[in-house]
């Protein structure tokens, strides 16, 4: 609903503001820029021009300033036609991987990986274990929410002042002498006032996340469609069932993409600099619950799936998981279910290499915080692009995978405590192991404070019970499996 307005001049000055806000969204110089030499682009030719309009970036209140007449458009017309031009420079020779794009490639690309066994259980062992995945995700989800944004030091110091520490219940409330003791140790990046509402004392059920969003269209796509379902199949059913502005970083990008009639694979780099963030990997799941032992099925599902808003390591993340997924109805232990998820990703990309350092790591005995430390030094947690990256998310929940001790709790409080994109590892990392064990062997003290309600942003799915959900989801994932 649109705020009251004064008059018509008013009125119109918001819907100006607006359109402007999604037109301009993706006008991140320093994103894109990092993002480019990531992936390898040859920059010298526009090095100048970025260093120019960098010294001339707006400040956060850039909206206003164009209502009131204060700024004109030039810079941001400025910004996105460098964005472009970056699209069109060609790779650096002396670049260490390869990464493909298109499936094709991402085929060739591959390695291999361990023997996985057809899934042979039955229809009650499947509907169990599709359960599991789906609950033990929401719960791991509820787990990290309030602490998204907040820094690995900071989630440590509101846990320890209100008892929940190390992690091993929702995070609730503090009381006010509670706040005021973690005030006074100055964290970093607080919790600000729009996580407050995901305090387990404030929520009434799962409120929406972005995080179970994609599972539910995950499945929506395949209800509608079946296993030959498409890339444009799935961005039609984002404009059809989801809020622009349920979307976040580069699922933005790509919705702005699609309905300025940009579509799939161009809808992923046109004007994104977010393109290998987190995003794709939170949408794998229901891919993964539709394929039980079949991790090439899983990840060529998840490929239709990330290339609508991903390149390169965006599209191996989700890729990854759901092959990882269906790996876990089969496989015996972690370091198995990890490399089965990997070998169907390029085994020269950054993606790879990453995942397979912490594997060597845990496997050469490493204690579990030095793995964690290793990680934050190599990525960032207060930089956006570290904090919401694919690869310093992903090794993340590779490494709770591989010290949470194969139990549900210490596994997602390990994803969430570990900081970065904290309630989307916890997600990840609670379906994986919900999967692999099934909802009965889920600790109910994780599901009883949800209430057995769920909300989602998707038009059809707006309230219900928690349960119900989970059987559509086996419902769905049996009509496509073969």
């Amino acid at each position: 609903m649109l705020p009251p307005f004064r008059g018509t001049t008013e009125r119109a000055q918001f819907i100006t503001w607006a359109n402007r806000q999604l037109w301009l969204y993706g006008c991140d110089l320093a994103t894109e820029w990092r993002q480019a030499q990531e992936e390898g682009r040859d920059l010298r030719p526009v090095a100048e021009q970025f260093r120019r309009l960098r010294r001339t970036e707006p400040g956060a209140n850039y909206h206003e300033q164009l209502i009131s007449g204060r700024r004109d458009l030039r810079w941001f017309e400025r910004a996105l036609a460098l964005t472009d031009r970056v699209q069109s420079l060609p790779m650096r020779r002396d670049r260490p991987h390869a990464e493909p794009d298109d499936l094709r490639g991402i085929r060739a690309a591959r390695g291999r990986g361990p023997v996985v066994p057809r899934w042979r259980g039955g229809k009650a062992q499947f509907a169990d274990r599709v359960r599991g995945g789906f609950l033990g995700r929401v719960a791991g989800c509820m787990l990290g929410k309030p602490f998204e944004g907040v820094d690995r030091g900071s989630i440590r110091i509101y846990a320890e002042e209100t008892g929940n520490w190390p992690l091993r219940a929702y995070q609730r409330q503090p009381t006010p002498a509670e706040l005021r003791r973690i005030i006074r140790r100055k964290p970093v990046r607080p919790v600000t006032s729009w996580q407050l509402k995901f305090y387990i004392d404030l929520c009434d059920g799962f409120p929406s996340d972005d995080d179970i969003n994609y599972t539910v269209a995950g499945m929506e796509v395949m209800r509608r469609h079946g296993a030959d379902f498409t890339p444009t199949d799935m961005a039609s059913l984002w404009v059809q069932q989801l809020p622009i502005l349920a979307t976040c970083t580069a699922e933005r990008a790509a919705y702005r993409n699609f309905i300025e009639g940009w579509l799939p694979p161009r809808s992923a780099s046109r004007r994104n600099p977010y393109r290998e963030w987190i995003g794709a990997q939170i949408r794998a799941d229901f891919f993964g619950y539709a394929a039980p032992g079949d991790p090439a099925r899983a990840a060529d599902w998840a490929w239709r799936d990330a290339s609508i808003s991903h390149v390169r390591n965006g599209i191996y993340g989700e890729m990854w998981v759901a092959a990882m997924l269906a790996a876990a109805f089969v496989l015996p232990d972690w370091p198995a279910i990890i490399r089965a998820g990997l070998a169907q990703v390029p085994r020269h990309s950054r993606l790879h290499v990453g995942i397979k350092q912490i594997l060597a790591l845990h496997a050469t005995g490493v204690p579990q915080e030095e793995v964690i430390d290793g990680i934050h030094r190599e990525w960032n947690e207060l930089t956006v692009h570290g904090w919401c990256h694919t690869i310093s998310n992903a090794q993340i929940v590779a490494a709770a995978l591989l010290y949470g001790g194969d139990d549900y709790t210490t596994t997602i409080a390990l994803a969430v405590a570990a900081g970065f994109d904290t309630d989307c590892n916890g997600a990840t990392c609670g379906s994986l192991w919900g999967v692999r064990h099934g909802a009965k062997a889920l600790p109910k003290r994780w599901l009883r404070p949800l209430r057995n309600k769920l909300k989602t942003n998707l038009a059809d799915y707006p309230v219900m019970p928690l349960d119900v959900m989970a059987e559509r989801m086996v419902q769905v994932a049996e009509s496509v499996r073969r």
